[in-house]
Order: C-alpha cells, then sequence, then structure tokens
C-alpha cells in the first residue's frame, strides 16, 4: 500500500500528502477532502491500519474504528478541507472540490508547520497548489495515503451530516448522508429544499 509512498521517498520528495474527497455527488451538505501524511519513511502497516482501503469498501463501524486509528497514529499527519454547499452551488461541484482539497493540505501544513512537496490525488484530478503532482485511477484502492485520507473524508462528513440531521429533522439525513436516496427525494418533494441543500443540483433545482 506505501510502495508509491516509497518510489517517491526514493526521488527525493519528503512530505508526500495523498488526498481524497466525500461528498461530490450528494443532494445536500457539503463536499469534504482529507490529506494525509506519512511521517516517517520506516512507517509500518501494523494490524491497526491494516484494513486501511477505500472509504466506501468499509461498512460504517469498520471505517469508524480506522478513522480512529489513523487519526490516532504519530506517525501519520492528517488535514481536513470543508466546502459548502452554498459554495458548490455557485463555483460547481468540481471547482468546490478542487478548493476543498487545498484546504486540507493547507490545513495539514498549518497543524505541522510544513511546507508539501508532492500530491497525489484520486482519480483524474489536478489542482492548483504549488506543488508537484500526480493522479491515480482508483488511487484510493491502491496507495495507503490516499485510502487513509478517504476514509478521514468520509467520516467528517459523515458527522456532520448527523448534526445537521439534528437541525433539520424532516430529511433524516443521519441516514442517507444528503444522498440521492428515494426517502430523501419523498422528503424534498413533501418538505422542500432546507438551507442546506445544493440548489444548482437536479432534482432539487427543478423542484425549489
Amino acid at each position: 500500500m506505501i510502495q508509491e509512498e516509497k518510489r517517491l521517498w526514493k526521488k527525493g520528495y519528503r512530505y508526500i500528502v495523498g488526498i481524497d474527497e466525500a461528498g461530490r455527488g450528494p443532494l445536500a451538505g457539503p463536499v469534504v477532502s482529507g490529506a494525509v501524511l506519512i511521517l516517517e519513511k520506516d512507517f509500518a502497516e501494523t494490524k491497526k491500519i491494516e484494513s486501511v482501503k477505500d472509504s466506501k469498501k468499509l461498512n460504517e463501524k469498520k471505517r469508524g474504528e480506522v478513522y480512529l486509528n489513523l487519526i490516532n497514529n504519530p506517525k501519520l499527519k492528517w488535514g481536513i478541507g470543508i466546502v459548502s454547499e452554498k459554495i458548490i452551488d455557485k463555483i460547481n461541484i468540481l471547482e468546490a472540490t478542487k478548493l476543498s482539497m487545498i484546504k486540507a493540505i493547507k490545513d495539514l501544513e498549518k497543524r505541522n508547520n510544513l511546507k508539501v512537496d508532492f500530491l497525489i490525488l484520486d482519480g483524474r484530478m489536478e489542482i492548483n497548489f504549488d506543488a508537484n503532482q500526480e493522479s491515480i485511477i482508483k488511487g484510493d484502492d491502491k496507495v495507503f495515503s490516499i485510502s487513509a485520507a478517504s476514509i478521514i473524508a468520509k467520516v467528517t462528513r459523515d458527522k456532520l451530516m448527523i448534526k445537521y440531521d439534528k437541525k433539520y429533522p424532516k430529511y433524516n439525513f443521519k441516514k442517507h448522508k444528503g444522498y440521492g436516496t428515494k426517502e430523501h427525494l419523498d422528503n424534498i418533494r413533501k418538505n422542500g429544499a432546507c438551507e442546506i441543500h445544493r440548489k444548482s443540483f437536479a432534482p432539487i433545482n427543478q423542484i425549489v
């Protein structure tokens, strides 16, 4: 899982960060990105983190367990970037996703007083950030730091949506996390859109 990071270490890069997002597809709530840096070259894939994989392949309970192991691992550094649904509506979801990634990197840098020098991104993605970068198809399955970033982003976003559920109980955000399930769409048709719905997304833009 850390072969890509090892390859880049050999090239002389020191602070290599994997990045992934959660929440591009939902009809409500923010898009959230995680950024993860392996701090030491001798980082060992211990039993506590051996189950790290694409967040979509873990159930909610397991994902939460791995999340805690990741954020409490002293050999990992991480950052979070959050972009609201209002900004998504203004600049579109792709640009909002890129912005959340930049925010996550800057958060990591600020927390740890360092300057990132290489980025590994999932899929076909390039962001406007002053560092060398590469994108890897299915990187969340192939690269440890991207997988870790996907888990941190997903759990962070889910926690936000659970909080929103208390504020907007008519939509059951705690269950579907803002995705376009039949229940969610029925609740939108019944109650209209709330403040955190993405008004530029179909079918909300038609219902509104």
